[in-house]
């Protein structure tokens, strides 16, 4: 993972479409895991970021239908969203697919707020698993 989130950093400036591409690897690749380790092996069916993220929200119990708590249920929501989101950023833009010429490269700032968010989530992720398994 922290080879993943080293060449997401290291990317920004000079690639920053090939950073927003290595956010999205990272929250699948730590989605992945998260969901192998829980058990299943759906996601070899070609789930797509959203399902990932759902999928592995679950396992976590931080789905946002999950928690009684209206703050806790939005934030979680909005994690939903920024994981979503980012994933969209990297089929439009990244340069994991091909845009032709209807393709608007993204600007540094904007692979380093994908980076920064995609880093944050997936540092939450592991450290919401690693806190469940203690708890087993």
């Amino acid at each position: 993972m922290q080879k993943l989130w080293a060449k997401a950093l290291e990317r920004r400036a000079a690639d920053p479409d090939g950073a927003v591409t290595a956010a999205t690897t990272l929250l699948e690749e730590v989605c992945k895991h998260i969901i192998d380790d829980g058990g299943e092996e759906g996601w070899r069916i070609k789930w797509d970021i959203p399902k990932l993220y759902a999928e592995t929200a679950k396992l976590l119990n931080i789905a946002p239908a999950q928690d009684q708590e209206n703050v806790i249920r939005a934030i979680f929501g909005n994690c939903q969203s920024v994981v979503q989101n980012i994933g969209s950023l990297r089929n439009k833009g990244g340069d994991a697919h091909g845009g032709g010429r209807a393709r608007v490269p993204f600007e540094p700032r904007h692979a380093t707020l994908a980076v920064n968010l995609a880093g944050s989530m997936a540092l939450f992720l592991i450290e919401t698993w690693q806190a469940k398994r203690e708890e087993i």
